[in-house]
């Protein structure tokens, strides 16, 4: 069994609505996917995330307001986050964090709705979802003064270096990897995966965003959570099934499912 930590089913290009998100999730169903984390990315995805987990049990939610955002719109009050998470299928805040890459111009506004979301998750005492590019520094010092580290959270689709993988794990944070580590080029990040505990890794398609070899190019999909899987095991030098028993228990263990 595997679980997908981290997938965007409201945005895959589908035509059917919910009766297309049925077929891909069967199709995953059938790969031994048992379990899926779709993950909102403003105040409208994540509502209408919940309301789509209510048609499908294995289906959980993670509600924020992704970094990449027009600055000229409000920051996302802690109130706003902590009434979207009171919802049923709600098991983490975000996805939240910060991404210099691509805003850099914003830091400002990305800051304040980081550490809201940080609030909000200690409030109802849900683990957090991060994002996080280029801005190791102000990620690991907010984490440090806003998270609840009893709780904790997770550092999604990691690219970074081993020496911040290293600062989170410290922090009760998971690592959490994505397709990328299928790449040709994502030497450096595999020597990351090596490094991380197996009992403190996840893994996740980020679909339908960076869908891995064999399938790179094409648009990626929650049953693509196994291709990660394998090359997790195969750098670790461990059996497949131990992979997808040990990450589906870290997913269990983090979001209490």
């Amino acid at each position: 069994m595997l679980v997908d930590s981290h997938c965007h089913l409201d945005r895959l290009d589908l035509f059917g609505g919910s009766s297309d998100i049925a077929a891909v999730l069967d199709s995953a169903r059938r790969r031994g996917v048992t379990r899926f984390l779709a993950i909102g990315v403003d105040m409208s995805s994540s509502q209408g995330l919940v309301k789509l987990a209510r048609e499908f049990p294995d289906v959980h939610v993670s509600v924020g307001v992704h970094p990449l955002q027009d600055d000229e719109q409000p920051v996302p009050s802690v109130e706003q986050l902590i009434a979207l998470a009171s919802h049923e299928p709600v098991v983490a805040i975000g996805e939240t964090g910060l991404d210099y890459h691509y805003a850099e111009g914003t830091r400002r506004w990305q800051q304040e709705s980081f550490v809201h979301h940080l609030e909000a998750a200690r409030c109802v005492a849900k683990p957090v979802v991060v994002h996080t590019r280029n801005a190791q520094k102000d990620t690991l010092g907010l984490i440090a003064k806003y998270a609840d580290q009893e709780i904790g959270g997770v550092l999604h689709c990691f690219t970074e270096s081993w020496e911040m993988a290293k600062a989170a794990l410290d922090m009760n944070f998971l690592i959490s990897f994505s397709g990328i580590i299928t790449f040709r080029n994502a030497s450096a990040l595999r020597e990351v995966v090596k490094k991380v505990p197996l009992d403190r890794l996840l893994v996740e398609t980020d679909s339908p965003w960076l869908a891995p070899v064999p399938y790179r190019g094409k648009a990626n999909v929650p049953g693509y959570v196994v291709e990660v899987a394998r090359q997790v095991a195969e750098v670790k030098g461990l059996a497949f099934e131990e992979v997808a028993h040990v990450t589906t228990e870290n997913f269990r263990n983090l979001f209490k499912v």
